[in-house]
């Protein structure tokens, strides 16, 4: 058969040519739709994607505000801003975590503490992109060193940053208490705006309470990146708003100088100023060294703080709370006087101790002999127990409650001060409450020496003291003295509640406050030793607490009794007496008596303050302690 009847040429062209156009149409169309698409991208969406391209090469950074400096009433700068070199990681940018925490270790002296907190910090909630420190206070060498390996270490930065420096950190801890790295539960409370870029918060004392103040307000920048997310250069700018600079009230000569009163014993000084309430000094023995909590306090140093027998880390004056004793008694003495339990006039038989009735329990004076026939003046000067034995039990719970809260006791009754404690002031309720038992009249026996449930706090007892120097008028304990920006004082310190203590006779702040210096400056005073030649006349109350109780007829020998269960020595006073500058009080834990302990403490403060500061060298503590005298 023929070849041609095989092939059927115009029919295979004509399957070419259909073939040729579908491809035509296909090709038109995929064209048409890429160039769709393109249109689409380029000019519909063209603002969008350019967002995003910029996203990849610019990046929006926190700049953390600089913190508010605090200053004391002299400007003498308690707490600043230095910079610190670290090496930080951002986890989003690092590859292999592990090589390179490895490559770090081996370039930098990194402990394994260091390494540790920072593997709890990778693990811990945190904000995207946030810097993560592993090693803080880079030296030169170390940060050369960086620079030189930088480009194997993507997602490791050398951050320059302000961090927070105590230059007096052991005297001035326990009053501003310190910053530290923010925990996990402060960031799910604080604002995380206007934290964004920072990593440090008060944690104690002014640095707590005036945290808004002191933080300020962050700012941010744009800055473009390369693919290692390396920062280029700065785009734009918006600066943070610093923290407010503060000055307080505190004196650092004065609390330098309580430190050193002190001399290495357990105690706490607290001085005011009666006619602000400003607090002068706020001085707790032994302390500590708070730059160490900044960045990080070690494990072993940490230990070391906690563990320690004198407690450094606990605030004697704001937290410390302690039976009063006879420095309560100037203020049972008003609550005596305007309750008409006594008069200025009325004596008691002092035999050298009390009974409820005859045949029962002695109650015993610190002069085992007994001091006679004594009147309120007498009393308190020489500090006769059994005349407040018998005042106490007159008066009654309900009497004595109502006086002493009145002074504030019970409460915190400060206006700024972080962490004080408002110690106990019994009543019957109480009593019924925790010890399921009624009030009995030996209960008021000890209240009315100051002992028994009763319990204060150095502050607070400062505070009453002040109140008795400006004759019932309050004035709340603050350490802030005023703002030193723009923000009115008046607009961050909290007002104060409490009213001036209004007597029946107001005649009678004059008398208690004549039976105060009587304590001083009589012949038979309790510290007259701690008064001798004073320029001025000052106002004061010794104190004996007991840290454990004798039997009914045993001997308190201080020298057989171990140095930790010895009695503590307080003392509280003001001065001049006429136009009262300081208000002061006084605990020597385990110190003894507090006319032989804590009043000539109480002196060398008085004179420092009105007449200057001793030179270096001078002796500090002045007065001749009187045997035996509580």
């Amino acid at each position: 058969m023929p070849w041609g009847e095989f092939k059927d040429t115009a029919a295979e062209r004509r399957l070419f040519q259909r073939r040729t156009l579908v491809m035509m149409i296909l090709v038109v169309i995929s064209l048409g739709l890429l160039i769709a698409r393109m249109y689409q991208l380029q000019v519909v969406e063209h603002d969008i994607y350019t967002t995003l391209s910029d996203k990849n090469r610019v990046q929006v950074q926190s700049v953390a505000p600089p913190r508010g400096l605090i200053y004391d009433r002299n400007d003498q700068l308690l707490a600043e801003n230095r910079p610190v070199f670290s090496v930080t990681l951002v986890p989003e940018r690092v590859g292999d975590m592990e090589e390179t925490l490895a490559k770090l270790h081996r370039m930098l002296d990194i402990s394994d503490e260091d390494m540790e907190r920072f593997r709890r910090r990778l693990l811990e909630p945190r904000r995207p992109f946030q810097e993560l420190p592993l090693r803080y206070d880079l030296t030169e060498q170390e940060i050369a060193r960086l620079a030189v390996h930088r480009h194997e270490l993507p997602g490791v930065e050398v951050s320059a940053e302000l961090v927070r420096y105590y230059p007096h950190s052991e005297l001035t801890a326990h009053a501003l208490g310190y910053v530290g790295r923010i925990n996990r539960e402060e960031l799910q409370r604080i604002d995380p705006i206007n934290y964004a870029g920072t990593n440090y918060i008060g944690k104690s004392g002014v640095e707590r309470f005036y945290e808004e103040l002191l933080h300020g307000r962050v700012g941010y920048e744009h800055v473009e990146t390369n693919a290692r997310g390396r920062t280029l250069r700065v785009l734009e700018r918006q600066n943070p708003v610093p923290g407010e600079d503060i000055r307080l009230h505190m004196d650092l000569r004065l609390q330098r100088l309580a430190h050193e009163l002190l001399d290495g014993r357990r105690g706490a000084i607290i001085a005011i100023e009666p006619s602000s309430g400003g607090i002068l000094a706020l001085a707790s023995v032994p302390g500590f060294d708070a730059n160490q909590f900044v960045t990080g306090i070690g494990v072993e140093a940490y230990r070391s703080l906690s563990e320690s027998i004198d407690r450094p880390l606990f605030n004697r004056a704001l937290r410390g709370q302690y039976p009063p004793g006879s420095t309560l008694k100037p203020m049972l003495a008003v609550a005596a006087l305007d309750s008409g339990v006594t008069t200025r006039e009325k004596t008691i038989w002092d035999p050298g101790y009390f009974q409820l009735k005859e045949g029962g329990r002695r109650y015993r004076n610190w002069k085992r002999t007994g001091h006679g026939w004594v009147n309120l003046m007498d009393s308190m000067a020489q500090s006769t127990d059994t005349y407040f034995y018998q005042v106490g039990v007159e008066m009654g719970i309900d009497t004595m409650h109502e006086y002493l809260s009145a002074f504030g006791f019970g409460e915190d009754a400060t206006l700024d001060v972080s962490g004080a404690l408002s110690g106990l002031l019994p009543s019957k309720d109480w009593k019924r409450a925790v010890h399921n038992e009624p009030w009995y009249p030996g209960d008021s026996v000890n209240l009315g020496i100051g002992q028994g449930y009763m319990l204060a706090t150095p502050l607070q007892l400062a505070t009453a003291t002040s109140v008795i120097a400006n004759r019932g008028s309050w004035h709340e304990p603050r350490l802030l003295r005023d703002v030193m920006g723009d923000r009115a004082t008046d607009d961050v310190l909290p007002s104060g509640t409490h009213k001036s203590i209004e007597l029946k006779n107001q005649g009678d702040w004059e008398f208690i406050v004549d039976t105060m210096e009587a304590v001083m400056h009589g012949s038979k005073g309790t510290a007259r030793g701690a008064a001798k030649d004073a320029p001025y006349r000052m106002a004061g109350k010794t104190g004996t607490a007991q840290v454990f109780s004798l039997a009914e007829d045993e001997e308190y020998e201080e020298e057989e009794v171990r140095e930790r269960l010895r009695d503590h020595a307080l003392f509280v006073g003001f001065a001049p007496v006429d136009d009262p500058q300081i208000a002061v009080a006084v605990i020597v834990e385990n110190g003894g008596s507090g006319s032989g302990t804590a009043a000539p403490v109480a002196r060398a403060l008085f004179d420092a303050w009105l007449l200057g500061f001793p030179e270096e060298g001078e002796a500090l503590i002045v007065g001749e302690p009187e045997e035996g005298a509580n």
